[in-house]
């Protein structure tokens, strides 16, 4: 079993502004002025983590506790504060709801600019252009501005876009909880299918059972650590137990 994601000491650090200032204007006054005061935020907090080649693993935590942050980091949106990023294959990142996509381009236009900015020729784009309207059941729609779409509607999209071809590491953040159950159990047997094939996930989710069903792994973070990692299930009912006892 070979690693396609190590992970060592990563740690990401935000400045907060604490003074409330309303205005750009007042914003320039008061920073000519020193009276700007931030606060050290750490999103992540040396995280150590080893994703095997093939496996698909879960992210699950709160609202804020960090992972959509390990999530860009993994993808290089985000350049760590400290810490060592090391990847084996090439990555395909869902992260967020309509990224990579013009809201004013038709479903088709789109397409092509997602696949080009995921490394794709536009000849290999024509290739599987039928296929990638089919699975994201768009072909009503298909000329129409992105604009006029649903989340859904956008969702099933960018996930086609990015898993028409097999991916090496397929990065998902919870593009599946706006989809339709259907659609949902299409996306989830081709992750199967192509964990089968030796590609590996990395999913970020709030729904704990998608997890249990679908991760061999799973991990939990929380204000910015790893506060359990292992057996999927193990590491949900952690998660839930806590949970439960917070409130």
């Amino acid at each position: 079993m070979k690693p396609a994601i190590v992970l060592d000491d990563i740690s990401v650090r935000y400045y907060i502004q604490e003074t409330k200032i309303n205005t750009f204007k007042e914003y320039a006054i008061q920073f000519l002025r020193r009276n700007v005061k931030y606060k050290e935020f750490w999103a992540l907090n040396n995280i150590n983590l080893i994703v095997i080649e093939g496996e698909i693993l879960g992210i699950i935590g709160r609202n804020g506790a960090g992972k959509s942050t390990l999530l860009k980091v993994i993808s290089r949106v985000l350049i760590p504060t400290k810490g060592r990023v090391r990847i084996r294959g090439r990555v395909s990142p869902l992260l967020e709801l309509g990224a990579g996509f013009h809201p004013e381009l038709t479903g088709r236009e789109n397409i092509f600019l997602n696949g080009t900015l995921l490394g794709h020729s536009r000849r290999e784009i024509e290739a599987r252009l039928d296929e990638i309207i089919e699975f994201a059941e768009s072909e009503t729609f298909i000329d129409s501005p992105l604009i006029t779409y649903s989340s859904g509607m956008v969702a099933r999209l960018g996930f086609s876009i990015a898993t028409t071809w097999k991916p090496e590491i397929l990065i998902l953040d919870e593009v599946l909880s706006v989809g339709d159950e259907a659609f949902s159990a299409k996306c989830k047997a081709r992750m199967e299918k192509y964990r089968d094939e030796g590609a590996t996930t990395l999913l970020v989710t709030h729904d704990s059972s998608t997890v249990e069903s679908l991760c061999s792994r799973a991990v939990w973070i929380d204000h910015g650590e790893i506060k359990a990692i292992g057996a999927a299930q193990e590491v949900v009912d952690i998660y839930r137990q806590s949970q439960h006892v917070k409130k």
